[in-house]
């Protein structure tokens, strides 16, 4: 069991909604990888115009909790109208606070996310930001009153994995009190794993799911990456060495002579 912000979940894997080959998929996809969160984006779909019916009665059969993003602004007042026509819509402080700062590899504006963040937490809202792995960045956001961060591993929907390594265990080791999940450029359950296995709390994850040849089957695969990432965690990796180690004891091993 963890805390994020005001729920307790079981699963560390949060999933996104969007890509799969259709709603059915989409919600067997999320029941196998056991995720408890589920990310949504208010453009593509609005509940109380009728728009995406069958998409919204299906996430609401999994009983899982949303997580509104702002997916597609490139400004803060669309990032922050959004996020208050979310609240209306979902019922929900969360936002995952997204503004776009390059079209080519989806970076974050991390000016624009700052602000944006900071007139957010004024208004009562829960905000998970996605920025880069940038140190400075993750700690003014912090300073802005932000409890979880979800730095990036690569762009998002390169399938990339962890580009820098180095960079989000500095964050782990800067920030051992905040909420840090690695959200964007997942591509693979080993992906998933290596970012448990640093620390980190949870993965957030989409394309890598919904654009498997089968989104079922991936989804169960990134659940076990996940436990699998947190347990070694816990137990602790053993350390790396530049030279070899034998396992087996040579001390009192005969050696024999013709």
């Amino acid at each position: 069991m963890w805390q994020l912000a005001d729920k307790t979940l079981t699963s560390r894997l949060l999933i996104g909604s969007a890509l799969y080959p259709s709603p059915h998929i989409m919600q067997e996809a999320i029941r196998a990888s056991g995720a408890e969160v589920v990310t949504v984006s208010l453009r593509r779909q609005s509940p109380a115009a009728g728009g995406g019916s069958a998409f919204w009665e299906r996430l609401q059969a999994l009983d899982v909790h949303l997580l509104p993003n702002t997916a597609g602004c490139d400004s803060v007042k669309a990032a922050v109208t959004t996020a208050q026509m979310a609240r209306e819509l979902f019922g929900t402080r969360w936002i995952k606070l997204e503004v776009i700062g390059d079209d080519y590899n989806l970076q974050p504006d991390p000016f624009a996310l700052l602000e944006a963040a900071r007139e957010l937490i004024a208004q009562d809202f829960e905000v998970f930001p996605y920025c880069t792995d940038d140190l400075v960045l993750c700690e003014r956001l912090v300073e802005a009153g932000c409890r979880i961060l979800m730095p990036w591993g690569a762009p998002i929907g390169t399938g990339r994995g962890l580009i820098n390594p180095y960079a989000l265990r500095t964050l782990r080791a800067r920030l051992p009190d905040i909420t840090l999940i690695v959200d964007a450029g997942i591509g693979a359950p080993s992906h998933a794993a290596q970012a448990l296995e640093m620390g980190y709390d949870g993965v957030l994850l989409n394309t890598a799911v919904a654009e498997a040849a089968d989104p079922v089957t991936m989804g169960r695969a990134f659940a076990h990456a996940v436990a699998a990432g947190r347990l070694a965690w816990q137990a602790g990796l053993m350390t790396t060495r530049d030279t070899a180690s034998p396992s087996t004891p040579v001390v009192g091993t005969p050696f024999w002579q013709q």
